[in-house]
């Protein structure tokens, strides 16, 4: 874009034209600020306003927080176009408010979001420069550095910034020739947000010396995500010679043969394979932790590393990568005895699942069951798997069967008039197998998320 280009719909939504008239569905994230007041008023001049929906988010942050909804409304009335309103709890995190209402506000549009659908949110240049100046400060790696990109997945759908190589002196050109009211948050004026530091104080330092600082950080911006690119595709490949496994709630990998690479590489397998995976990247501090705790760690020893929504694990020679839900909030301990009829799946309090399928010679003798009751442990049960000479203690045979430390407490136990007939999908106990040509009753027991 050259300084003499003014803003135009041609030149925003011209690019994106074909992908809009195919979506199904066009999502307009509007907050009532500059940057989607602009957008929204630039699709209207392109698009059908009965093919557009704007999605307000009242984050209940600010006093103001309420007239902002009324002004969408406002706007959108005048106009004709579609608007859904929607008022989100914000909960700060480890990560800071503003994380927070980021995860809240794009939970929202991932609702929203049908297959194919697109959301259009009016990111520009100077917030392209904020984010990649706050990650370097953070000391974010390639991906980090990469930027926001123009367009990713988001839900069933997909997110695009078109405004993303446009200055905000542009859009301000823009509203201010169409007569355009927009609201104007008071907190962006607050020093003591680190990105509002960096935009009020340090960026006008860079553009007194660097007045060319968008596009020099946009070059950074597209090396770090060919460095990224190719990372990424190293893993993928390194990955796979390290006999990675699926497993209950998530993978697996040797460590024997981890123990091999290079430390270059194995820090980049600790750093991608999450992120490939869908879970939260891991920092230098947790990748460095998992290095020391996990894979130079005691076979004998279960400790564990936890990233957000991911967890590490090592048990004997090999590295668990698990997924870990934060709606479960039900202890194991507080597992109740319940009845399953196993001709309908049921969950559990961990969130686990069971179901039953019907098959021959593979489980529980399907005559002898209609109903189990189903428990976890609570301490000496004991059993004796179809085709040992002997019983022994459930503690111990969980150890014989190689079942991970982390399940051995959240393993249901199935009985029939009090008497233990089988253990999660590891065993059926002695005596009510199915022989090979009896009906039976196969149990699995999901377990998505640890």
């Amino acid at each position: 874009m050259t300084k003499m280009q003014l803003l135009r719909s041609d030149l925003v939504v011209g690019p994106i034209m074909d992908e809009l008239q195919k979506a199904p569905q066009i999502l307009v994230g509007f907050s009532g600020g500059l940057d989607s007041t602009v957008l929204l008023e630039l699709l209207t001049e392109t698009i059908p306003v009965e093919r557009l929906c704007a999605v307000h988010i009242n984050h209940g942050l600010s006093p103001k927080a309420n007239t902002w909804q009324a002004h969408a409304e406002d706007f959108c009335n005048s106009r004709n176009i579609a608007l859904h309103s929607e008022a989100v709890r914000v909960v700060a995190s480890g990560k800071g408010l503003e994380d927070a209402a980021r995860q809240s506000r794009y939970q929202v549009f991932e609702n929203l979001l049908n297959p194919d659908g697109i959301l259009l949110l009016g990111h520009h240049s100077d917030d392209q420069a904020e984010t990649l100046l706050y990650r370097l400060m953070r000391g974010s790696g390639a991906k980090g550095m990469s930027g926001m990109p123009v367009t990713r997945k988001v839900g069933q759908g997909r997110l695009i910034r078109p405004l993303l190589n446009w200055p905000k002196s542009s859009l301000i050109t823009y509203a201010h020739n169409k007569n355009l009211e927009w609201v104007e948050d008071e907190s962006n004026d607050v020093d003591a947000f680190e990105r509002n530091y960096l935009r009020n104080q340090l960026i006008p330092v860079l553009a007194h010396q660097w007045p060319d600082y968008r596009q020099r950080l946009r070059a950074v911006a597209e090396l770090s995500a060919e460095s990224h690119e190719l990372a990424e595709a190293i893993a993928i490949e390194t990955l796979a010679t390290l006999q990675p496994a699926e497993e209950r709630a998530g993978w697996s990998l040797s460590i024997p043969l981890f123990d091999n690479l290079t430390p270059l590489k194995q820090k980049n397998i600790l750093r991608y394979w999450p992120q490939l995976k869908g879970l939260d990247s891991p920092g230098a501090k947790v990748i460095n932790e998992v290095l020391v705790a996990l894979i130079h760690a005691r076979q004998d020893s279960v400790p564990k590393v936890s990233l957000g929504n991911g967890q590490y694990r090592r048990f004997r020679d090999r590295l668990y990568l698990l997924n870990v839900s934060n709606e479960i909030d039900s202890p194991v301990s507080q597992q109740k005895d319940l009845i399953w009829k196993v001709d309908n799946p049921v969950s559990l309090s961990d969130g686990s699942h069971l179901a039953a399928e019907q098959t021959v010679g593979d489980g529980l003798r399907a005559e002898l069951v209609v109903t189990l009751t189903v428990t976890t442990r609570k301490g000496g049960e004991r059993c004796k798997p179809a085709g040992r000479g002997h019983s022994n203690s459930l503690k111990k045979l969980l150890q014989e069967f190689n079942v991970e430390p982390w399940w051995r407490d959240r393993t249901p136990l199935f009985f029939i008039d009090k008497q233990l007939v089988a253990v999660g999908n590891f065993w059926v106990c002695d005596g009510w197998q199915a022989k090979p040509s009896e009906k039976s009753i196969k149990i699995h027991w999901h377990a998505n998320s640890l």
